[in-house]
């Protein structure tokens, strides 16, 4: 067994750890790259590496090592460009809303670790791995306590003989805490059904679950209603 082999151990080691931490809290919040996803990127970046500074292992030992030029960041680069399709796969638009992009960032920071721990940068490697944990636990608690503005889409249909004017659908709207900031409109059944279709905004999530409940008990003449509110991860 070669000398190194302890350390090379102790990097893919550390690498499975770091990654599994990370899928740890991604499995958590239930997201589609998980556990198993995000260890598997952190020990094959750290492995590929590995691979790259360890070339005259596995090279024809008839070869002179003095002959050997590695270039381990050539190596970085085609992980991080390979497993941007990864990330991207997790990544879906349904609305107004993107889910995945913190998943998708989440496995691209797991593939560098992978590769600090693979190269022997231990300390940094740890050290990122610990603000990564905080960064996805510690700073969604701080999303929630920071002010910030909530969008939703809105639709809003009507028979054709009971459709209120305009005005007094966002003057509705506006009693609840909601902003019309784009307005649509829509014709359709035969033109038996109008539909109002907007894009609301509101300084308090509540508001958009005040205003399904008023919709759902106060408004008979409403012929069907759908609100989506806004938001990723």
């Amino acid at each position: 067994m070669p000398d190194d082999m302890p350390t090379i151990l102790l990097y893919l080691g550390a690498a499975w750890l770091a990654g599994s931490l990370i899928g740890l809290e991604r499995s958590f919040h239930g997201r589609p790259a998980g556990f198993r996803t995000h260890a598997l990127v952190c020990v094959a970046s750290a492995m590929l590496m590995l691979v790259t500074t360890h070339q005259w292992q596995w090279l024809d030992s008839s070869i002179p090592e003095a002959t050997l030029r590695t270039d381990p960041t050539r190596m970085a680069q085609g992980i991080m460009t390979g497993i941007g399709f990864l990330g991207a796969g997790v990544i879906f638009k349904e609305g107004l809303t993107v889910h995945g992009l913190t998943t998708a960032a989440s496995i691209w920071i797991t593939s560098a670790l992978g590769i600090l721990f693979g190269v022997g940068f231990l300390l940094p490697a740890v050290v990122a791995t610990v603000a990564t944990l905080l960064t996805l636990s510690i700073f969604r608690w701080v999303e929630d306590l920071l002010p910030s503005e909530y969008y939703a889409d809105h639709q809003l249909s009507y028979l054709i003989d009971a459709v209120p004017e305009e005005e007094q659908v966002r003057e509705l709207l506006k009693q609840h805490g909601c902003l019309v900031k784009t307005m649509r409109y829509r014709l359709m059944e035969h033109g038996s059904v109008f539909q109002y279709h907007m894009v609301l905004q509101t300084h308090d999530r509540r508001n958009l679950v005040k205003l399904a409940e008023y919709l759902r008990h106060h408004q008979s003449n409403v012929l069907e209603f759908q609100l989506a509110p806004a938001g990723g991860e």
